[in-house]
Protein backbone atom coordinates (compact mmCIF):
# COMPACT_ATOMS: atom_id res chain seq x y z
CA UNK A 1 0.00 0.00 0.00
CA UNK A 2 1.22 3.52 -0.73
CA UNK A 3 2.19 5.53 2.34
CA UNK A 4 -0.60 7.91 3.36
CA UNK A 5 0.33 11.55 3.78
CA UNK A 6 -1.01 14.68 5.42
CA UNK A 7 -4.77 14.78 5.93
CA UNK A 8 -5.28 11.29 4.47
CA UNK A 9 -2.90 9.95 7.12
CA UNK A 10 -4.71 11.86 9.89
CA UNK A 11 -8.23 10.93 8.82
CA UNK A 12 -7.64 7.28 7.88
CA UNK A 13 -4.68 5.97 9.90
CA UNK A 14 -5.18 8.16 12.98
CA UNK A 15 -8.98 8.00 12.54
CA UNK A 16 -9.35 11.75 12.74
CA UNK A 17 -7.97 11.85 16.30
CA UNK A 18 -8.71 15.06 18.20
CA UNK A 19 -7.88 14.02 21.77
CA UNK A 20 -4.17 13.19 22.08
CA UNK A 21 -2.00 12.06 25.02
CA UNK A 22 1.46 13.61 24.84
CA UNK A 23 4.78 11.73 24.85
CA UNK A 24 5.98 11.88 28.48
CA UNK A 25 9.26 10.38 29.70
CA UNK A 26 8.54 7.55 32.18
CA UNK A 27 4.84 8.55 32.22
CA UNK A 28 3.13 7.63 28.93
CA UNK A 29 3.88 3.91 29.29
CA UNK A 30 1.47 1.23 28.02
CA UNK A 31 -0.61 0.97 31.22
CA UNK A 32 -1.20 4.73 31.33
CA UNK A 33 -1.98 4.86 27.61
CA UNK A 34 -4.61 2.13 28.03
CA UNK A 35 -6.17 3.99 30.96
CA UNK A 36 -6.27 7.21 28.95
CA UNK A 37 -7.83 5.47 25.93
CA UNK A 38 -10.60 4.08 28.15
CA UNK A 39 -11.43 7.65 29.12
CA UNK A 40 -11.56 9.49 25.82
CA UNK A 41 -8.01 9.61 24.41
CA UNK A 42 -8.03 8.78 20.68
CA UNK A 43 -4.27 8.83 19.98
CA UNK A 44 -1.26 8.22 22.22
CA UNK A 45 2.50 8.67 21.93
CA UNK A 46 5.15 6.50 23.54
CA UNK A 47 7.58 8.13 25.96
CA UNK A 48 10.53 9.75 24.18
CA UNK A 49 13.07 7.07 23.21
CA UNK A 50 16.77 7.70 22.53
CA UNK A 51 17.43 6.71 18.92
CA UNK A 52 21.09 5.81 19.47
CA UNK A 53 20.32 3.55 22.46
CA UNK A 54 17.38 2.02 20.61
CA UNK A 55 19.67 1.02 17.73
CA UNK A 56 22.46 -0.52 19.79
CA UNK A 57 20.59 -2.08 22.75
CA UNK A 58 18.20 -4.98 22.13
CA UNK A 59 17.04 -4.95 25.76
CA UNK A 60 16.11 -1.27 25.49
CA UNK A 61 14.01 -2.06 22.41
CA UNK A 62 12.32 -4.96 24.17
CA UNK A 63 11.59 -3.05 27.38
CA UNK A 64 10.28 0.10 25.70
CA UNK A 65 8.41 -1.14 22.64
CA UNK A 66 8.63 -4.76 21.56
CA UNK A 67 7.19 -6.32 24.71
CA UNK A 68 4.37 -3.77 24.86
CA UNK A 69 2.52 -4.80 21.70
CA UNK A 70 -1.21 -4.54 22.46
CA UNK A 71 -4.06 -4.40 19.91
CA UNK A 72 -5.96 -1.88 22.08
CA UNK A 73 -3.00 0.50 21.97
CA UNK A 74 -3.57 1.86 18.45
CA UNK A 75 -3.23 4.27 16.80
CA UNK A 76 0.21 4.82 18.32
CA UNK A 77 3.10 7.14 17.44
CA UNK A 78 6.64 6.32 18.60
CA UNK A 79 8.74 9.37 19.45
CA UNK A 80 12.54 9.51 19.18
CA UNK A 81 15.12 12.11 20.10
CA UNK A 82 18.08 12.18 17.72
CA UNK A 83 20.62 14.51 16.13
CA UNK A 84 21.98 12.27 13.38
CA UNK A 85 19.95 11.42 10.23
CA UNK A 86 21.36 7.90 9.83
CA UNK A 87 20.85 6.95 13.48
CA UNK A 88 17.32 8.40 13.50
CA UNK A 89 16.35 6.39 10.43
CA UNK A 90 17.97 3.18 11.75
CA UNK A 91 15.96 3.47 14.97
CA UNK A 92 12.78 4.31 13.07
CA UNK A 93 13.19 1.29 10.79
CA UNK A 94 13.40 -0.95 13.86
CA UNK A 95 10.21 0.60 15.31
CA UNK A 96 8.01 1.20 12.26
CA UNK A 97 6.31 -2.22 12.33
CA UNK A 98 5.04 -1.56 15.86
CA UNK A 99 3.38 1.83 15.34
CA UNK A 100 1.48 4.09 12.94
CA UNK A 101 4.05 6.90 12.64
CA UNK A 102 7.48 8.02 13.85
CA UNK A 103 7.80 11.37 15.63
CA UNK A 104 10.98 13.45 15.96
CA UNK A 105 11.21 15.27 19.29
CA UNK A 106 12.09 18.92 18.65
CA UNK A 107 10.37 20.25 21.76
CA UNK A 108 12.20 18.98 24.87
CA UNK A 109 13.56 22.05 26.72
CA UNK A 110 15.26 20.26 29.62
CA UNK A 111 18.96 20.54 30.47
CA UNK A 112 19.54 16.89 29.58
CA UNK A 113 18.39 17.72 26.03
CA UNK A 114 20.86 20.59 25.91
CA UNK A 115 23.71 18.32 27.01
CA UNK A 116 22.65 15.59 24.59
CA UNK A 117 22.08 18.11 21.78
CA UNK A 118 18.53 17.13 20.89
CA UNK A 119 14.94 18.30 21.36
CA UNK A 120 14.29 22.05 21.29
CA UNK A 121 18.04 22.70 21.16
CA UNK A 122 18.08 21.67 17.49
CA UNK A 123 15.55 24.31 16.44
CA UNK A 124 18.22 26.63 14.99
CA UNK A 125 19.85 23.86 12.91
CA UNK A 126 17.49 23.86 9.95
CA UNK A 127 19.86 22.14 7.51
CA UNK A 128 20.32 19.18 9.88
CA UNK A 129 16.57 18.93 10.53
CA UNK A 130 15.81 19.02 6.81
CA UNK A 131 18.20 16.12 6.21
CA UNK A 132 16.75 14.09 9.09
CA UNK A 133 13.12 14.52 8.02
CA UNK A 134 13.86 14.06 4.32
CA UNK A 135 15.80 10.81 4.86
CA UNK A 136 13.12 9.43 7.18
CA UNK A 137 10.38 10.37 4.71
CA UNK A 138 12.22 8.52 1.93
CA UNK A 139 13.19 5.38 3.87
CA UNK A 140 10.23 4.66 6.19
CA UNK A 141 7.03 2.84 5.39
CA UNK A 142 5.13 4.98 7.91
CA UNK A 143 4.81 8.79 8.00
CA UNK A 144 7.22 10.99 9.95
CA UNK A 145 5.86 13.70 12.25
CA UNK A 146 7.41 16.41 14.45
CA UNK A 147 6.69 18.01 17.81
CA UNK A 148 8.12 21.51 18.11
CA UNK A 149 8.24 24.55 20.38
CA UNK A 150 7.74 28.07 19.06
CA UNK A 151 10.20 30.91 18.60
CA UNK A 152 9.36 34.25 20.26
CA UNK A 153 8.63 35.65 16.77
CA UNK A 154 5.50 34.33 15.03
CA UNK A 155 6.95 34.77 11.52
CA UNK A 156 10.06 32.72 12.34
CA UNK A 157 7.87 30.00 13.88
CA UNK A 158 5.81 29.91 10.67
CA UNK A 159 8.93 29.62 8.48
CA UNK A 160 10.23 26.86 10.77
CA UNK A 161 7.00 24.89 10.38
CA UNK A 162 6.98 25.37 6.61
CA UNK A 163 10.56 24.13 6.37
CA UNK A 164 9.63 20.91 8.23
CA UNK A 165 6.56 20.44 6.04
CA UNK A 166 8.63 20.85 2.87
CA UNK A 167 11.18 18.30 4.15
CA UNK A 168 8.46 15.65 4.48
CA UNK A 169 6.78 16.10 7.89
CA UNK A 170 3.19 14.81 7.63
CA UNK A 171 1.79 16.10 10.94
CA UNK A 172 3.01 18.85 13.23
CA UNK A 173 2.41 19.25 16.96
CA UNK A 174 3.07 22.82 18.11
CA UNK A 175 3.69 23.51 21.79
CA UNK A 176 2.92 27.20 22.17
CA UNK A 177 5.84 27.93 24.48
CA UNK A 178 9.47 28.77 23.78
CA UNK A 179 12.27 26.51 25.00
CA UNK A 180 12.96 29.01 27.80
CA UNK A 181 9.39 28.61 29.16
CA UNK A 182 9.69 25.63 31.50
CA UNK A 183 9.25 24.75 35.15
CA UNK A 184 8.10 27.73 37.24
CA UNK A 185 8.68 29.99 34.21
CA UNK A 186 6.24 28.07 31.98
CA UNK A 187 3.72 30.87 31.75
CA UNK A 188 0.89 30.79 29.24
CA UNK A 189 1.23 29.01 25.88
CA UNK A 190 0.64 31.22 22.86
CA UNK A 191 -2.30 30.04 20.80
CA UNK A 192 -1.60 32.91 18.40
CA UNK A 193 1.61 31.17 17.29
CA UNK A 194 -0.29 27.89 16.83
CA UNK A 195 -3.06 29.62 14.85
CA UNK A 196 -0.51 31.24 12.53
CA UNK A 197 1.21 27.89 11.89
CA UNK A 198 -2.11 26.19 11.19
CA UNK A 199 -2.96 28.81 8.55
CA UNK A 200 0.48 28.58 6.92
CA UNK A 201 0.84 24.82 6.41
CA UNK A 202 -1.13 22.23 4.43
CA UNK A 203 -0.69 19.34 6.89
CA UNK A 204 -2.64 18.52 10.09
CA UNK A 205 -1.61 20.43 13.21
CA UNK A 206 -2.05 19.48 16.87
CA UNK A 207 -1.97 22.14 19.59
CA UNK A 208 -0.23 21.66 22.94
CA UNK A 209 -0.37 23.97 25.96
CA UNK A 210 -2.99 25.45 28.36
CA UNK A 211 -5.18 22.31 28.31
CA UNK A 212 -6.64 21.54 31.73
CA UNK A 213 -10.23 20.46 30.94
CA UNK A 214 -12.51 19.53 28.03
CA UNK A 215 -13.69 23.14 27.68
CA UNK A 216 -10.07 24.15 26.99
CA UNK A 217 -9.88 21.48 24.26
CA UNK A 218 -13.01 22.77 22.54
CA UNK A 219 -11.96 26.40 22.87
CA UNK A 220 -8.47 25.69 21.51
CA UNK A 221 -9.84 23.92 18.42
CA UNK A 222 -12.27 26.78 17.82
CA UNK A 223 -9.70 29.56 18.35
CA UNK A 224 -6.78 28.04 16.42
CA UNK A 225 -8.43 25.80 13.82
CA UNK A 226 -6.18 22.83 14.67
CA UNK A 227 -7.13 19.23 13.97
CA UNK A 228 -6.43 17.96 17.47
CA UNK A 229 -5.29 18.92 20.96
CA UNK A 230 -2.52 17.26 22.97
CA UNK A 231 -2.45 17.16 26.77
CA UNK A 232 0.38 16.26 29.15
CA UNK A 233 0.05 17.77 32.65
CA UNK A 234 -3.74 17.92 32.42
CA UNK A 235 -3.89 14.24 31.49
CA UNK A 236 -1.57 13.21 34.35
CA UNK A 237 -3.79 14.86 36.96
CA UNK A 238 -7.07 13.78 35.35
CA UNK A 239 -6.94 10.92 32.80
CA UNK A 240 -10.70 11.42 32.27
CA UNK A 241 -10.07 14.97 30.99
CA UNK A 242 -11.15 14.11 27.42
CA UNK A 243 -14.43 12.69 28.75
CA UNK A 244 -15.25 15.99 30.41
CA UNK A 245 -15.42 14.26 33.82
CA UNK A 246 -13.73 14.87 37.15
CA UNK A 247 -14.16 11.55 39.01
CA UNK A 248 -12.98 10.64 42.48
CA UNK A 249 -9.22 10.09 42.48
CA UNK A 250 -9.45 6.56 43.86
CA UNK A 251 -11.66 5.49 40.97
CA UNK A 252 -8.90 6.15 38.42
CA UNK A 253 -6.08 5.11 40.77
CA UNK A 254 -7.63 1.67 41.33
CA UNK A 255 -8.34 1.22 37.61
CA UNK A 256 -4.75 2.16 36.76
CA UNK A 257 -3.32 -0.29 39.31
CA UNK A 258 -5.49 -3.08 37.85
CA UNK A 259 -4.06 -2.34 34.38
CA UNK A 260 -0.50 -2.34 35.75
CA UNK A 261 -1.08 -5.84 37.13
CA UNK A 262 -1.91 -6.98 33.59
CA UNK A 263 0.79 -4.87 31.87
CA UNK A 264 3.64 -4.44 34.40
CA UNK A 265 5.94 -1.42 34.33
CA UNK A 266 8.69 -0.09 36.65
CA UNK A 267 7.43 0.77 40.13
CA UNK A 268 8.88 4.28 39.79
CA UNK A 269 6.37 4.99 36.98
CA UNK A 270 3.46 3.79 39.13
CA UNK A 271 4.57 5.84 42.12
CA UNK A 272 4.97 8.96 40.00
CA UNK A 273 1.46 8.56 38.57
CA UNK A 274 -0.08 8.19 42.02
CA UNK A 275 1.78 11.26 43.26
CA UNK A 276 0.14 13.20 40.42
CA UNK A 277 -3.34 11.74 40.90
CA UNK A 278 -3.29 12.18 44.68
CA UNK A 279 -1.42 15.50 44.54
CA UNK A 280 -4.06 17.65 46.27
CA UNK A 281 -4.95 14.98 48.85
CA UNK A 282 -1.28 14.55 49.77
CA UNK A 283 -1.19 18.24 50.66
CA UNK A 284 -3.82 17.46 53.32
CA UNK A 285 -2.60 14.04 54.51
CA UNK A 286 1.13 14.72 54.29
CA UNK A 287 2.18 11.79 56.49
CA UNK A 288 1.12 9.41 53.72
CA UNK A 289 3.40 11.17 51.24
CA UNK A 290 6.46 9.66 52.94
CA UNK A 291 4.83 6.21 52.99
CA UNK A 292 4.09 6.39 49.26
CA UNK A 293 7.69 7.41 48.59
CA UNK A 294 9.14 4.53 50.63
CA UNK A 295 7.10 1.48 49.57
CA UNK A 296 9.00 -1.05 47.47
CA UNK A 297 6.23 -3.17 45.91
CA UNK A 298 3.15 -2.66 43.77
CA UNK A 299 0.95 -4.04 46.54
CA UNK A 300 2.56 -1.59 48.95
CA UNK A 301 1.70 1.29 46.63
CA UNK A 302 -1.87 -0.05 46.34
CA UNK A 303 -2.13 -0.22 50.14
CA UNK A 304 -1.12 3.46 50.50
CA UNK A 305 -3.62 4.40 47.80
CA UNK A 306 -6.34 2.49 49.67
CA UNK A 307 -5.44 4.30 52.89
CA UNK A 308 -5.72 7.64 51.07
CA UNK A 309 -9.16 6.57 49.85
CA UNK A 310 -10.26 5.80 53.43
CA UNK A 311 -8.95 9.17 54.65
CA UNK A 312 -10.90 10.94 51.88
CA UNK A 313 -14.08 9.08 52.78
CA UNK A 314 -13.62 10.18 56.39
CA UNK A 315 -13.20 13.78 55.18
CA UNK A 316 -16.42 13.43 53.16
CA UNK A 317 -18.31 12.13 56.20
CA UNK A 318 -17.17 15.16 58.24
CA UNK A 319 -18.02 17.63 55.47
CA UNK A 320 -20.49 20.31 56.48
CA UNK A 321 -23.38 21.36 54.28
CA UNK A 322 -22.44 24.30 52.06
CA UNK A 323 -18.72 23.90 52.80
CA UNK A 324 -16.45 25.00 49.93
CA UNK A 325 -13.09 23.56 48.86
CA UNK A 326 -10.08 25.03 50.66
CA UNK A 327 -6.89 26.38 49.13
CA UNK A 328 -8.62 28.00 46.18
CA UNK A 329 -9.27 24.63 44.50
CA UNK A 330 -12.21 24.31 42.10
CA UNK A 331 -13.16 20.93 43.67
CA UNK A 332 -12.51 19.13 46.95
CA UNK A 333 -9.08 17.50 47.15
CA UNK A 334 -10.41 13.97 46.51
CA UNK A 335 -11.66 14.95 43.04
CA UNK A 336 -9.42 14.77 39.93
CA UNK A 337 -8.72 18.35 38.90
CA UNK A 338 -6.10 20.55 37.23
CA UNK A 339 -2.84 21.46 38.89
CA UNK A 340 -1.59 24.98 38.25
CA UNK A 341 2.17 25.22 38.51
CA UNK A 342 3.21 28.09 40.80
CA UNK A 343 5.23 30.88 39.24
CA UNK A 344 8.69 32.02 40.34
CA UNK A 345 8.97 33.32 43.89
CA UNK A 346 8.11 36.94 44.29
CA UNK A 347 10.31 37.47 47.36
CA UNK A 348 13.51 38.80 45.85
CA UNK A 349 12.66 39.63 42.24
CA UNK A 350 13.98 43.12 42.81
CA UNK A 351 17.41 41.72 43.58
CA UNK A 352 17.75 39.08 40.88
CA UNK A 353 15.14 39.75 38.19
CA UNK A 354 12.07 37.72 37.33
CA UNK A 355 13.96 34.97 35.53
CA UNK A 356 16.98 34.69 37.81
CA UNK A 357 17.80 31.69 39.96
CA UNK A 358 17.72 31.85 43.73
CA UNK A 359 20.97 33.40 44.92
CA UNK A 360 23.15 30.88 46.72
CA UNK A 361 24.02 33.33 49.45
CA UNK A 362 20.35 33.60 50.36
CA UNK A 363 20.24 29.97 51.42
CA UNK A 364 22.51 30.19 54.46
CA UNK A 365 21.28 26.73 55.45
CA UNK A 366 17.80 28.09 56.23
CA UNK A 367 14.96 25.64 55.60
CA UNK A 368 12.74 28.55 54.53
CA UNK A 369 14.51 28.87 51.20
CA UNK A 370 15.99 25.40 50.74
CA UNK A 371 14.38 23.09 48.18
CA UNK A 372 12.41 20.09 49.46
CA UNK A 373 15.19 17.70 48.49
CA UNK A 374 17.76 19.71 50.43
CA UNK A 375 15.44 19.89 53.43
CA UNK A 376 15.18 16.08 53.39
CA UNK A 377 18.97 15.75 53.23
CA UNK A 378 19.30 18.13 56.16
CA UNK A 379 16.80 16.10 58.19
CA UNK A 380 18.90 12.98 57.62
CA UNK A 381 22.13 14.82 58.40
CA UNK A 382 21.64 17.96 60.57
CA UNK A 383 25.32 18.93 60.14
CA UNK A 384 25.04 19.05 56.34
CA UNK A 385 25.57 22.48 54.83
CA UNK A 386 24.83 23.78 51.35
CA UNK A 387 27.22 26.70 51.51
CA UNK A 388 29.12 26.58 48.18
CA UNK A 389 32.22 28.11 49.76
CA UNK A 390 32.62 25.02 51.98
CA UNK A 391 32.43 22.52 49.12
CA UNK A 392 35.75 20.87 48.20
CA UNK A 393 37.36 22.28 45.07
CA UNK A 394 38.32 19.79 42.39
CA UNK A 395 40.82 20.28 39.61
CA UNK A 396 39.18 19.84 36.22
CA UNK A 397 39.95 17.31 33.52
CA UNK A 398 41.99 18.86 30.69
CA UNK A 399 39.52 17.56 28.09
CA UNK A 400 35.94 17.46 29.35
CA UNK A 401 35.80 19.65 32.48
CA UNK A 402 34.80 16.87 34.90
CA UNK A 403 36.86 16.45 38.09
CA UNK A 404 40.20 14.84 37.23
CA UNK A 405 41.80 11.97 39.12
CA UNK A 406 44.27 13.16 41.75
CA UNK A 407 46.78 10.47 40.78
CA UNK A 408 46.05 10.27 37.06
CA UNK A 409 49.24 10.28 35.00
CA UNK A 410 47.45 12.18 32.20
CA UNK A 411 45.64 14.72 34.45
CA UNK A 412 42.27 13.50 33.15
CA UNK A 413 39.00 12.16 34.53
CA UNK A 414 38.57 8.40 34.46
CA UNK A 415 36.53 8.35 31.26
CA UNK A 416 39.00 10.44 29.25
CA UNK A 417 41.94 8.64 30.85
CA UNK A 418 40.56 5.25 29.80
CA UNK A 419 40.19 6.37 26.18
CA UNK A 420 43.71 7.79 26.05
CA UNK A 421 45.35 4.88 27.84
CA UNK A 422 43.64 2.44 25.47
CA UNK A 423 44.64 4.46 22.40
CA UNK A 424 48.28 4.79 23.50
CA UNK A 425 48.50 1.34 25.18
CA UNK A 426 49.63 2.97 28.40
CA UNK A 427 49.13 2.43 32.14
CA UNK A 428 47.49 4.71 34.68
CA UNK A 429 47.91 3.20 38.17
CA UNK A 430 45.86 6.06 39.64
CA UNK A 431 42.77 4.88 37.81
CA UNK A 432 43.72 1.19 37.91
CA UNK A 433 44.14 1.02 34.13
CA UNK A 434 46.90 -1.38 33.06
CA UNK A 435 46.65 -1.70 29.27
CA UNK A 436 50.44 -1.71 28.75
CA UNK A 437 51.14 -4.20 31.53
CA UNK A 438 48.44 -6.59 30.35
CA UNK A 439 49.69 -6.41 26.76
CA UNK A 440 53.28 -7.17 27.83
CA UNK A 441 52.11 -10.15 29.90
CA UNK A 442 50.02 -11.41 27.01
CA UNK A 443 52.94 -11.16 24.58
CA UNK A 444 55.27 -12.88 27.03
CA UNK A 445 52.81 -15.74 27.50
CA UNK A 446 52.34 -16.16 23.73
CA UNK A 447 56.13 -16.19 23.27
CA UNK A 448 56.52 -18.89 25.87
CA UNK A 449 53.81 -20.99 24.21
CA UNK A 450 55.37 -20.70 20.73
CA UNK A 451 58.91 -21.92 21.79
CA UNK A 452 59.43 -25.74 21.32
CA UNK A 453 59.93 -27.50 24.63
CA UNK A 454 63.25 -29.46 25.04
CA UNK A 455 62.81 -33.11 26.15
CA UNK A 456 64.03 -33.64 29.68
CA UNK A 457 66.49 -36.51 30.43
CA UNK A 458 65.17 -38.67 33.17
CA UNK A 459 67.46 -40.09 35.90
CA UNK A 460 68.18 -43.80 36.44
CA UNK A 461 65.09 -45.76 37.32
CA UNK A 462 62.75 -42.84 36.51
CA UNK A 463 59.78 -43.35 34.18
CA UNK A 464 61.46 -41.40 31.41
CA UNK A 465 64.43 -43.83 31.23
CA UNK A 466 63.58 -46.73 28.90
CA UNK A 467 66.44 -49.05 29.92
CA UNK A 468 66.90 -50.11 33.52
CA UNK A 469 70.22 -49.37 35.15
CA UNK A 470 72.70 -52.21 34.49
CA UNK A 471 74.95 -53.00 37.41
CA UNK A 472 78.42 -54.57 37.31
CA UNK A 473 77.23 -57.83 38.87
CA UNK A 474 74.62 -58.25 36.18
CA UNK A 475 77.26 -57.92 33.46
CA UNK A 476 79.29 -60.61 35.11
Amino acid sequence: MPKLQGFDFWSRTLRGARHVVAPMVDQSELAWRLLSRRHGAQLCYTPMLHAQVFVRDANYRKENLYCEVCPEDRPLIVQFCANDPEVFVQAALLAQDYCDAIDLNLGCPQMIAKRGHYGAFLQEEWDLLQRMILLAHEKLSVPVTCKIRVFPEIDKTVRYAQMLEKAGCQLLTVHGRTKEQKGPLSGIASWEHIKAVRKAVAIPVFANGNIQCLRDVERCIQDTGVQGVMSAEGNLHNPALFEGRSPAVWELAEEYLDIVRQHPCPLSYVRAHLFKLWHHTLQVHQQLREELAKVKTLEGVAAVSQELKLRCQEDISRQKEGEKPSGGLPFFHWICQPYFRPGPREGSKENRGACGKRALEEEEGSTDVLSKNKQKKQLRNPHKTFDPSLKPKYAKCDQCGNPKGNRCVFNLCRGCCKKRAFKETADCPGHGLLFKTKLEKSLAWKGAQSRPQEPQQAGPGEPGNFFPEVTGSALA
